[in-house]
């Protein structure tokens, strides 16, 4: 199978504080975080999306290519990058404001998206805020039912209630995602946030009766569930010493990718999905030990 993989979303500048200096200007943005980990893990990673040939677009181009992430299929313009403004707690959870309008980041356009017929990927990953920003959610919500045609797509709401505050209006769009995706991610937190009062349980068996066939979802410290229609396999989070945990659901992302590619969306259950949960509590736990989305290369994991 081709180790290629097409990941589409935002590339954005996180505005991070910094103790008695300025914000520091750090490359950011969920899809990119998680096209960055499997460029690491040795994949060949292609990532799409609009990018800025101003300065800010140029630190963006130049650390991705830095991580060997292909830029083939990136559409540049002058138009500026979208920002985000980062405010970390005592835990080191970010929480983010952004400035969307007018942005390179989410031009997406039929034109210059790559035939899914053509050059075929292993997999395709998309998520955080590039499903909900229109009008080019709709353009790469229409791309992707192509795409689902030749190659299994793994989803990441990675949930910002900042950007959409109606709830149902999210739901809508998490599950019209959902419908079409193979593997669905998701943490806790966007749980609670999107469906509160429910059970992660019945929100799962929801999707599965959708077509998705494993559902993960973060849980922090505490580690990672996985639940498909043949059971649930749960396991714990890995001890470190957490600097932020900025880009680890991102890295959890490419662990499943990278599940997907070695064992197929259905070979994802079992003892063979325990394995793959476990690689990823290691990954994100490696991530979090570091400042900003750095996460682990290949020869860093134990197996």
């Amino acid at each position: 199978m081709s180790k290629a993989i097409w990941v589409a979303g935002e590339v954005l500048i996180d505005l991070i504080p910094v103790a008695g200096a300025d914000r520091l200007a750090v490359v950011g943005g969920g899809p990119a975080n998680t096209a960055k980990a499997l460029a690491r893990l040795g994949f060949d990673s292609y990532f799409i999306d609009g990018m800025s040939t101003n300065e800010y677009g140029q630190k963006a181009k130049a650390e991705l290519e830095a991580d060997g992430v292909k830029l083939d299929y990136v559409n540049f313009s002058d138009k500026p990058m979208c920002l985000a403004t980062v405010t970390l707690d005592a835990s080191g959870s970010a929480s983010y404001e952004f400035l969307i309008d007018g942005t390179v980041t989410f031009d997406f356009e039929r034109e210059w998206l790559p035939n899914p017929s053509v050059g075929t990927p292993a997999v395709f990953h998309i998520g955080t805020l590039a499903p909900l920003v229109e009008p080019g959610a709709s353009v790469l919500y229409e791309w992707a039912q192509e795409i689902n045609q030749f190659a299994p797509i793994v989803f990441d709401p990675n949930v910002r209630p900042s950007i959409m505050h109606d709830r149902a209006h999210y739901d809508a769009i998490v599950n019209k995602w959902a419908a079409i995706s193979n593997v669905v991610k998701v943490s806790e937190d966007d749980i609670a946030w999107l469906y509160p009062g429910r059970l992660q349980e019945e929100v799962a068996a929801e999707w599965l009766s959708m077509g998705v066939d494993l559902v993960v979802i973060t849980l922090g410290s505490e580690g990672l569930r996985g639940i498909t229609r043949r059971g649930s396999v749960s396991v714990p989070g890995v001890q470190t010493s957490v600097v932020d945990t900025v880009g680890a659901g991102d890295t959890v992302g490419a662990i499943l990718v990278e599940g997907v590619v070695k064992y197929g969306v259905t070979g994802l259950v079992g003892d063979t999905l325990k394995a793959v949960l476990t690689r990823a509590a290691e990954a994100a736990a490696i991530t979090c030990s570091r400042a900003g989305a750095q996460p682990p290369y290949l020869n860093e994991l134990s197996n």
